[in-house]
């Protein structure tokens, strides 16, 4: 059975590109526009890791990965920050929040594929 990637973005395009770049490498994705439209889909799929933006409308990526670390069923759930904001404080919070990867933007569809296969076989 294919490992499922949610991917939380409110950019179509990074949607798009990320979730074609996980497809190529054998992963099934659903996808998101935001961390509310994420948690609502959360019930429906079987997520085994999470690829999110941090800038978003409604429920930002810092919202939205509080809130998953905060529900049993999704505490221990693998995510990896696809973001502009570089700054170090912000890295230091999503660690804080078990966040596995940081990945600043722009990123590779090798190493999007990298961080996601490698966080995946840690499970």
């Amino acid at each position: 059975m294919k490992k499922v990637v949610l991917v939380v973005d409110d950019s179509a395009t990074v949607r798009k590109f990320v979730a074609t770049s996980l497809q190529i490498q054998g992963f099934a994705t659903v996808t998101a526009a935001d961390g509310m439209e994420a948690l609502e889909r959360m019930p429906n799929e079987q997520i085994d890791a999470i690829v999110t933006d941090l800038n978003m409308p409604d429920m930002d990526g810092f919202e939205f990965i509080r809130n998953l670390r905060s529900m049993p069923a999704y505490a221990s759930i693998p995510i990896i920050v696809l973001s502009s904001i570089t700054n170090q404080e912000e890295k230091d919070t999503a660690e804080k929040l078990g966040v596995v990867a940081y990945l600043e933007k722009p990123f590779s569809a090798e190493r999007i594929q990298r961080e996601i296969a490698q966080c995946l076989c840690m499970n």
